[in-house]
């Protein structure tokens, strides 16, 4: 808990000397210097609007790639993104209200509105970019006001609805500029790595694929607003993606994924680790090519830490996230349920993007404030299996009006609630065998002949509007047999695993004592924003999975050119 206090300290010191540094950012003056002479400029028309914000994510960013030894590709770019919200009406109605409920309203205030700004601090240029951004969302909003006034109109009465915008505080933060691009990284440096390390799968012709990525990104997020707001914030990332797919007896093309992330190359882990890991790898693919392709199956399973993470990330975190509930045509699975149990007793989770690392993991869902400028705060969601709270933006919902610090978006698109950091803690748990016997007595009890322990996943998705079935699909890559009878525990494959969340969560019958962490990207309505969840093991009494489909590459004809040369 050491970690977010020194975080949020850290962002005190900022905001207290936000007046001396930030002036010394000529790219901010602008910015700010166009959006009061908007504001001033709208005192000339009729329907002035009572909001207006700019977000610009500064992105300097490259890519290595490798295949079996060889570089595939290695470039960088640069890009300056823009987004610009105006918004007509007040608070309480504006623009994004639905004009026609269920038509609408699924996203409130999405938009999709991304403009290149110039990459050098001209003025004139960059000006005369924010004006014309800025007038054509003005139209856009004047227009979407128009019919939602009236919609409203011809209504009967007036609707309960919550305001459409929340008011926050104007917060003052401001970070220097951090490193760049060319001090993050080395560039021949990493083109022989990720050769060396994609060349270890060489030797076997039945790997079909082997590929090694590292992407380094340095972004600086920019957001003013007319409510006074001015927030400058860095990151830093790296991320390094290990890909391969083993072609197994039957022609199924079987892939295995690794991934690591840290702020800085020298947090990564080092060429031993990584190169263990990547022999693993290859141990487990030649393992796939003759394992057996699994049934569907309905019955006891283990949950490994974090294949968990991403259970609970799919059918429960994107539940949570405030701005669909406002939606009717999003199935609200817990809307109507806060103080109530939703969970084992045991059981909390929470939300908390000032943590940046856990254990010896960094973790990738971390922001001092977000998209919508509010500072990033942790949020109790389950208090001992009672659902308290939801992760809001500033799109308000009944008994729950502020937005929490979680109004999250890529670059260019508005943001909507979303998901940070998800922690899953219990009060009560059990050891990995202590786990394993439970699996074992319960497959005994329904009569199996084995469980399911599931090892390692690639991601997921879900489903959570009315018009389709409100269903998880979880791609597990390691999936293992453990047999009732005391048999060594048989990889298979071919395994998805589906169902429907709160069926799932009336199986959970016990949670492990060792938590293991998911990083990685979520897509959804505000494009793909980095996330990790961390969460111990469970064990769940009943699951249910269905066959993957299949992925055939037809056998070669000829021999591979390396394979001949190292005979």
């Amino acid at each position: 808990m050491i970690k977010p206090l020194l975080i949020l300290a850290l962002a005190l010191c900022c905001t207290v000397t936000y007046a001396q540094t930030a002036r010394n950012d000529k790219f901010l003056d602008i910015l700010e210097r166009e959006l009061n002479r908007e504001v001033t400029e709208f005192q000339k028309v009729s329907q002035i609007p009572y909001f207006i914000d700019y977000r610009v994510n500064d992105e300097e960013s490259a890519v290595i790639s490798a295949s079996f030894g060889s570089l595939t590709q290695s470039y960088s770019v640069r890009d300056r993104a823009l987004n610009v919200h105006v918004r007509v009406g007040d608070y309480t109605i504006d623009n994004t209200h639905p004009a026609e409920p269920g038509v609408d309203d699924f996203m409130p205030g999405f938009s999709m509105s991304e403009t290149s700004l110039p990459l050098d601090d001209n003025e004139d240029a960059i000006s005369v970019a924010l004006w014309r951004a800025t007038q054509a969302e003005y139209r856009s909003s004047l227009e979407q006001f128009k019919s939602v006034k009236n919609a409203l109109a011809v209504k009967k009465k007036a609707e309960k609805v919550p305001a459409d915008f929340s008011k926050e505080n104007a917060e003052k933060y401001y970070e220097a500029p951090g490193p760049t691009l060319s001090g993050l990284f080395k560039k021949e440096e990493w083109e022989k790595k990720v050769r060396q390390y994609s060349g270890l799968f060489l030797g076997d012709a039945s790997i079909v694929n082997a590929d090694v990525t590292i992407s380094f990104s340095v972004e600086r997020r920019y957001y003013v607003s007319s409510e006074g707001a001015s927030v400058v914030q860095n990151s830093t990332s790296i991320y390094l993606y290990v890909i391969a797919g083993v072609r197994a007896t039957d022609g199924d093309i079987v892939p295995l994924h690794q991934s690591y992330y840290a702020p800085t190359t020298a947090e990564l882990p080092g060429d031993a680790t990584i190169e263990n890991d990547i022999k693993t790898m290859i141990v487990t693919l030649q393992k796939l090519k003759t394992a057996p392709l699994a049934d569907a199956y309905t019955g006891p399973a283990m949950l490994d830490g974090s294949v968990a993470g991403v259970f609970f990330h799919e059918i429960f975190g994107h539940r949570v996230e405030g701005h669909r509930l406002k939606s009717i045509t999003d199935g609200q699975t817990f809307k109507s349920k806060v103080d109530e149990k939703i969970l084992p007793e045991s059981i909390s989770v929470y939300c908390d993007p000032t943590v940046n690392k856990f254990a010896n993991t960094f973790l990738n869902g971390i922001y001092q404030y977000d998209d919508e400028g509010v500072k990033a705060q942790r949020v109790n969601i389950v208090e001992k299996g009672i659902l308290k709270n939801f992760l809001m933006s500033r799109s308000p919902l009944e008994n729950f009006t502020r937005s929490n610090g979680h109004g999250r978006a890529t670059a260019g698109i508005s943001p909507v609630s979303r998901q940070s950091n998800l922690f899953v803690e219990a009060a009560k748990t059990k050891t990995t065998a202590e786990l394993r016997q439970m699996l074992i007595k319960e497959c005994q009890r329904q009569k199996k002949k084995y469980g399911y322990f599931f090892k390692s996943v690639v991601g997921g998705f879900t489903f959570t509007d009315r018009y389709t079935p409100n269903a998880f699909n979880i791609f597990p890559t390691e999936v293992y047999r453990v047999y009732v009878d005391g048999r060594p525990d048989e990889l298979v494959r071919g395994v998805d695993l589906i169902g429907t969340p709160l069926a799932m969560f009336a199986e959970i019958a016990a949670v492990g004592d060792t938590h293991q962490v998911f990083t990685g990207f979520c897509g959804a309505e505000s494009g793909y924003v980095p996330v990790s969840a961390i969460s111990p093991a469970l064990f769940v009494r009943r699951i249910e999975t269905q066959k993957k489909a299949q992925t055939k590459v037809e056998e070669t004809v000829l021999t591979a050119p390396l394979l001949q040369q190292n005979k």
